[in-house]
C-alpha cells in the first residue's frame, strides 16, 4: 500500500498552493506494531488522521480492521500458547508441518 496523503485547502484569501501533510499514524506503523504501547499510539494517530482527513475512511477502516486481528493473536497466544524454557514469552504455533 503506497503512502496515503490528504492535501489541505489553503486558507481563504491565501491563494498559496496547497499542502500535502503525511499522517501521523503512518510513521508508528512503519516502525512496526511490536507492543501495545505502540499499538496504542499507532490507533490514537490514526483517529487524529481520520478526523483531520489526513488518512481516507476506507484506509482507517481497514486498518481498524487489521488491528482487531493483531489482537486477537495476541489474546490467542496468551491463552493457548506454549512456554520454552528460558523465553519470557509463549509461542501459538497455528500449523504443524509433516516433518514434526
Amino acid at each position: 500500500m503506497g503512502r496515503s496523503q490528504a492535501i489541505k485547502s489553503a486558507p481563504e484569501g491565501n491563494s498559496q498552493v496547497a499542502t500535502r501533510e503525511e499522517p501521523r499514524s503512518l510513521n508508528i506503523a512503519q516502525s512496526g506494531i511490536r507492543t501495545a504501547t505502540d499499538f496504542a499510539q499507532m490507533m490514537s494517530a490514526l483517529m487524529s488522521d481520520l478526523i483531520d482527513g489526513r488518512v481516507a475512511p476506507n484506509v482507517g477502516n481497514a486498518t481498524c480492521n487489521a488491528g482487531g486481528k493483531l489482537l486477537r493473536v495476541v489474546e490467542l497466544q496468551y491463552k493457548y500458547g506454549t512456554a520454552s524454557p528460558g523465553k519470557p514469552q509463549k509461542t501459538l504455533v497455528l500449523a504443524v508441518g509433516d516433518g514434526e
